[in-house]
Formats: structure tokens, sequence, C-alpha cells
């Protein structure tokens, strides 16, 4: 029997499926909210939404990487934060109705799930629990705020570096397995507000002692252990 074409497709009701807010839903709730989920593909580079635009979607990473900043008036940017596949992002405007606070741009070839929030209101008044599923993704993205201005406060370029690249790790679902994570040194040097130079120097030291490995576009952990004590241990990280 041919596929009703106003039903969403497999791939789209499962991914949303394994996002953690819309996890519980049944199969019927969940196919009449893929129904309002739309897709689109962006090339490296592309500006997903500007600083300034209204909060009229939530979105979410499907494959790619997406990195949510700001470009300040000297031309030098600051990355607040890089969000991967099977994350949510854009929800603080999308809720309280402001204007974007940052800019989201395509850091790879991407695709990215939109739902309006004309459409995802209604659907939340009828499915309460939502709500409580949103409080607790503002919560986690309030911690990691936190988290990252304690980062960027600390005095050395090593424990600093350390801490993000295992908090970087953290998110990225292929760590665990691999060690690696997909990030720049230049992405890096946005995010800690450091130079990419005194980055690379750091890197390339730890590389020597066989805590890292260097890639194009991304770093490999070898050693987490080693890199863990960089993270809690100045000393540790300055040898």
């Amino acid at each position: 029997m041919p596929r009703d074409a106003r039903s969403p497709p497999d791939a789209k009701l499962a991914f949303l499926r394994a996002l953690p807010i819309f996890g519980d839903l049944d199969g019927a709730t969940l196919e009449r909210l893929g129904r309002y989920a739309k897709t689109r593909k962006y090339r490296k580079g592309a500006i997903v939404f500007s600083k300034g635009d209204p909060g009229d979607r939530l979105l979410a990473v499907i494959s790619g990487t997406v990195k949510i900043g700001i470009a300040g008036a000297s031309g030098r940017s600051t990355t607040f934060n890089l969000v991967g596949a099977g994350e949510l992002f854009g929800e603080i405007a999308f809720l309280d109705g402001s204007a974007r606070t940052a800019d989201a741009v395509a850091n790879t070839p991407c695709e990215i799930l939109a739902i309006d929030k004309r459409d995802f209101l209604p659907f939340m008044e009828s499915q309460p629990h939502l709500l409580m599923r949103l409080i607790e993704l503002l919560c986690r993205r309030l911690r990691w705020v936190s988290e990252h201005a304690e980062q960027i406060g600390l005095p050395d370029l090593p424990t600093r570096l350390a801490k993000t690249l295992l908090r970087l790790g953290e998110r990225d679902p292929a760590f665990a397995r691999t060690g690696k994570i997909s990030v720049t040194q230049q992405e890096i040097s946005e995010m800690i507000g450091m130079s990419r130079e005194s980055i690379n120097r750091q890197l390339r030291v730890w590389a020597g002692l066989g805590w890292v490995r260097l890639g194009h576009g991304a770093v490999v952990i070898v050693d987490r252990t080693a890199l863990k004590g960089a993270a809690a241990d100045e000393a540790t990280a300055s040898r």
C-alpha cells in the first residue's frame, strides 16, 4: 500500500523520537509533530539565523555542526557553542518571544529540522508534559553557560583548554568510541578567548607527551586520564 503523502517519512520520525524532549510521545502524537517539522540542508558557511532575527522556529541538527556565536565590530568572532547532530538549538528566543541573541552558521554542510512556533505552541498545549522537558533543557543550557563562563575565567591556558576539549567530547556521541573531537584550533580560540598560536603550541606539547593527536579539523584525545588531570590540576597541565 503506498504511503500517505501527508505522512512524515520514517527517518524524520526516528530522528524526532531520538530527541530526549520527544522520546516518550506515542506514535500518533509523534506523527502529528512530524507533519509540522520541516527539514532543510545548508552548505558550509550558510546562515541559519542571525542575531536580531525573530525566534520563530525551534531547530535541531540532523547532521553536521552549527556554530553559535557573534562577530564583533572589530571582526573578531566569539563562539559560544558548537551544536552537533541530535541537539536542539534556538530554544531561548523561541520560548520567550525575544529576538535571537547570536548568529547560527552552518559550520559544516548540515541538515536541520525546524518546527514553526505557530505549530508548536498549540501542539505543546495538548502535551503539557513537554513544558517540563523544555524547562529541563533550559536548566541544562544554563548549567552549560555557567561552566563555560567558569572556564573562560581560568587564568592559565592548559587548564582552560583541557576543560574545553573534555566538555566538547562529552557532547559528541562518537567521542566515547573514537576520542575524536571535530573542532578546529581557530574555533577553540574563539571559544576560550586565547590566540590560535598559543593553543597550537599547547596542543603540540600534549601531542609530544602522547596525550592527543592533531588532525585536519579535529583533535583526538589519546590519554583521557592525563587530560582530565590537566583539567583538574594546573601543575599537571603545565608540565
